[in-house]
């Protein structure tokens, strides 16, 4: 293991704010009983926000941002791991208040690391990452609460995103009909070719104007957009229909009535993918790995950076122009 070895370090002082690739020591990093040799992370719109001054995700610095991670085991004071054990890490407080994956090492809790599927790579494991592990949340969720394929078409929004692109992808292989909706006139073939059936515009989602109750137009929706958005997700889904929320990038605010969850029966299905317990952790990456795989789309909705390209890299995610996943290849 290298004395110094390179990371993405952000800093803040009351004079100044810097976000560069620095050599650091294991004393950099936060405590934890596994150390880890990481291969891949990935970009995140938190990891976004952790990479500006006022991103109100990082409060203590320097740190080392990234809110996921593949790797092997260097070395363990665990009995569950052991020296080259392929693992993942992802949520808890990975990257936010504990030193993360933008780093050629990083030591975290044991009870945060999932082993390796067999059927994945670390190089896929993290294409699908956070975003990834969302999405198969989300998917899973609405068929807890009964969604199939003959239900009828689902939603996705923010369809170019992350969560976006691997739900879409994920729904296409379980046999549902996309519907995917985003702003982007110029994505229209990127993800009919991952997936969808048909893409629709925000507006065609949003409407002219706000109905409490509108013409039922969807058996389900994976929405991490929030909003106004959920609002209208809410006002036309079909009787008993469910939307899996996890975003706000549309706002806080979700204006509705208690109309469409009297009436019609409509469930809001909170995500959340920070602290999902390991059991179903576990169980979501194992069929991130089967049946949850989307393996012909993978490869089309990732693109590789290096740690030295993330400044760029994040800067774009905050401004909304990345499509599908990047992943940091460390």
């Amino acid at each position: 293991m290298e004395t110094h070895f390179k990371a993405f370090v952000v800093n803040k002082t009351e004079e100044d704010f810097s976000a560069s690739i620095q050599k650091v020591t294991m004393d950099n990093l936060s405590p934890g009983e596994v150390t880890i040799k990481v291969s891949y992370s990935s970009v995140n719109f938190k990891d976004g926000l952790a990479s500006i001054p006022n991103g109100k995700i990082v409060t203590s610095y320097p740190f080392i941002p990234g809110i996921d991670l593949a790797g092997t085991v260097v070395n363990s004071n665990d009995a569950r791991f052991s020296e080259g054990d392929s693992v993942i890490v992802t949520s808890y407080e990975l990257g936010v208040s504990h030193t993360g994956g933008y780093s050629e090492y990083a030591r975290v809790p044991a009870d945060w690391i999932v082993p390796l599927p067999d059927g994945l790579s670390l190089e896929e494991a993290m294409i699908l990452g956070t975003a990834g592990f969302t999405a198969a949340l989300s998917v899973h969720r609405l068929e807890e609460n009964g969604l199939r394929p003959e239900k009828g078409p689902i939603l996705v929004t923010g369809a170019t995103g992350g969560v976006g692109s691997i739900a879409v992808a994920m729904l296409a292989k379980r046999g549902y009909h996309v519907m995917a909706s985003t702003g982007k006139e110029s994505e229209h073939e990127y993800l009919k070719e991952i997936g969808a059936a048909e893409v629709i515009s925000r507006e065609e989602v949003t409407g002219e104007k706000y109905r409490p109750l509108d013409k039922q137009l969807w058996a389900a929706a994976v929405d991490p957009v929030g909003g106004k958005t959920l609002s209208s997700i809410v006002s036309k889904l079909q009787y008993n229909g469910s939307v899996a929320v996890s975003g706000l990038t549309g706002g806080t605010d979700v204006p509705t009535t208690v109309f469409p969850f009297i009436l019609r029966g409509i469930n809001i299905l909170g995500i959340d993918s920070v602290y999902c317990p390991m059991v179903t952790r576990r169980e979501l990456w194992s069929r991130m790995a089967t049946d949850l795989k989307p393996e012909e789309h993978l490869h089309t909705i990732k693109q590789v950076v290096t740690l030295e390209n993330l400044p760029a890299t994040l800067s774009d995610i905050l401004k909304g122009a990345a499509r599908g996943r990047t992943i940091v290849k460390i």
